[in-house]
């Protein structure tokens, strides 16, 4: 490629890909063959047992919040936005690992022996609100896999002589092949050996890309092709943008994503903390790291390659690395993406298995084996779907935004129902539905939002911000702290925010969704005569195989 980046990008030679895929994908396929077992446990399949150590656990962690989009996403945004860019992008995605962590703690509290957060709200409220969190999971998930096949992908197809669509295929096939094995605990003892490997990769390729693009140099050389918003640390725009719609998904994504609650009923209950505390700094020092490179694209003046700045983390590593970095980057990417691909995987067949076989037999009566065969037979089919998907190469932009807003709606429902005893299955199904149906028309902009539209918008929006910082505060300090804080937050937003935050659609529709929920699921619940029973969920939500199960080892010894 030429010095500028806008050339063709340097070919791998075909064997070279293959040799890499096959020691990849081979090396984690020995792994999980290491972890089988010819009578698999069904509970074992979904969540290894409840005991993984603190070493798999918050690499598990890392990996499967590190993956290719997140990668790119943040190059992007460094492109856009200048230096602050990754940092938005990266610091609030670490947040959303942090904040998991105290309602986790009560969560496993409430349900230690629980598969998926859906199971639980069958025990809490009923099946509508089952569906709900699992509907909007395997949505998710499936979309996360096409995603990260389509990354894939072009990765291959950009760097060597084969095409996109034998790309998508060999990426899903070897993914498959290891994780249909032994499930999620396959999942969680390769994506220790993958985010060793990313981590090892990121320390080594921005430096030297670094300084093979000028170092120092192209900060003072490169200042000109900087706009005043992106030269500034501080920039409105950036926050605006990127910046602020993130610390309103924080909540969402920690408490919405089953790939995330699975490692959550997973490790042991005693290391939740380390686990995701270790996490947050691992995520956020990798995605801000690989940002970066969007960042010193931009102060290069390189233009992606067709536009589309996706492609810029390729085309710096194919004009700045030489053949044996180039090597580790392209295991750098398909680590990335693979430990999220195996962990999606992981998350549909647990779902499966959970939620519509185990919880349509009933504890107790579902048989383990026609559970893992439902499993394993999820992740086929979820592949092959994700494989037509991103063979088309579809724009999933838009079903990515809607599984994003029902993750918003149901926070405050969520997090209610597990403090909460007189939050019922009707105000958590109308809370949930209304905060989509406020959501669309001011994310897709079906409605004008001038005069007293606008208006409206705004002050719920104020509303929905301080209901997420009260939320934020109250995982940590209690009820009392988060009033307070919410309150403050909304009424210091107020006079910045009201009659400007509805020309921001991706934040104020986030911010609406959450006031919305909170405000109906209050409003209906707090009228409510309900005084449910926690300890009931302890007694209905529990292993499905009375069968041995073994828990994946920890990197810092045995798990107990």
């Amino acid at each position: 490629m030429a010095p500028d980046g806008t050339g063709q990008a340097a070919l791998m030679p075909a064997w070279i890909i293959i040799a890499l895929m096959v020691a990849f994908y081979g090396g984690t396929f020995a792994m999980s063959l290491f972890i089988g077992k010819k009578k698999e446990n069904a509970d074992g399949y979904m969540t290894a047992g409840n005991k993984i150590g603190f070493g798999i656990s918050a690499a598990s962690m890392t990996a499967t919040w590190i993956w290719a989009a997140s990668m790119y996403a943040s190059a992007t945004s460094g492109y856009t936005y200048g230096i602050s860019g990754p940092i938005h992008y990266g610091l609030w995605g670490a947040l959303m690992i942090l904040f998991i962590y105290p309602f986790g703690k009560r969560i496993r509290q409430v349900a230690p022996k629980a598969h998926t957060l859906a199971e639980v709200m069958y025990a809490r409220h009923g099946r509508s609100s089952q569906l709900m969190l699992a509907g909007s999971n395997i949505l998710g998930s499936v979309i996360s896999l096409t995603s990260n096949l389509i990354a894939g992908g072009a990765l291959v197809a950009m760097l060597s002589p084969f095409t996109f669509q034998q790309g998508i295929l060999a990426i899903a096939a070897g993914v498959l092949l290891y994780t249909l094995w032994s499930g999620f605990r396959a999942s969680v003892l390769t994506d220790f050996a993958q985010v060793m490997a990313m981590l090892g990769a990121v320390v080594v390729i921005i430096p030297t890309v670094f300084f093979a693009a000028g170092g120092t140099g192209m900060f003072t050389r490169g200042a000109a092709n900087l706009t005043p918003e992106q030269g500034d640390f501080f920039s409105s725009e950036a926050f605006m943008n990127q910046g602020a719609p993130y610390i309103a998904a924080v909540l969402a994504y920690a408490i919405g994503n089953q790939t995330i609650a699975q490692r959550l009923f997973a490790v042991r209950e005693d290391l939740i903390r380390p686990t995701f505390v270790t996490a947050t700094v691992g995520y956020g020092a990798t995605i801000i790291g690989i940002g970066m490179l969007g960042v010193m694209a931009l102060y290069l003046g390189i233009e992606p390659m067709g536009g589309d700045t996706n492609n810029l983390i390729p085309q710096m590593a194919a004009t700045y690395l030489g053949p044996v970095m180039l090597c580790l980057f392209f295991v750098m990417v398909i680590g990335a993406l693979s430990s999220t691909a195996d962990s999606d995987l992981a998350a549909l067949s647990s779902i499966a298995m959970a939620d519509f076989y185990g919880q349509s037999k009933g504890k107790g009566k579902a048989d383990p084996k026609t559970m893992l065969l439902v499993g394993r037979a999820t992740m086929v089919l979820a592949t092959g779907a994700a494989l037509y998907f991103a063979s088309g190469q579809l724009n999933i932009l838009d079903l990515l935004v809607f599984v994003g807003a029902l993750w918003g709606c149901l926070v405050f429902p969520v997090i209610a129902s597990f403090y909460w005893k007189k939050v019922t299955n009707a105000a958590f199904t109308v809370a949930v539905l209304a905060a989509l149906a406020a959501f669309l028309p001011v994310r897709f902009s079906w409605l004008p939002l001038d005069g007293v539209a606008g208006l409206v918008v705004d002050v719920l929006a104020v509303i929905g911000i301080g209901v997420v910082i009260g939320l934020m505060s109250f995982g940590f300090f209690g009820a009392r702290v988060a009033r307070i804080a919410g309150t403050a937050a909304a009424l210091a937003a107020a006079p910045f925010a009201v009659g400007v935050l509805h020309e921001y659609a991706v934040l104020s529709a986030s911010l609406l969704a959450y006031a919305v929920s909170t405000l109906v699921c209050w409003l209906m619940s707090r009228r409510s005569s309900m005084e449910f029973d926690f300890a009931s969920i302890r007694r209905t939500v529990g292993d499905f195989d009375p069968g041995p199960h073994e828990a994946v080892p920890s990197a810092t010894g045995t798990a107990k």
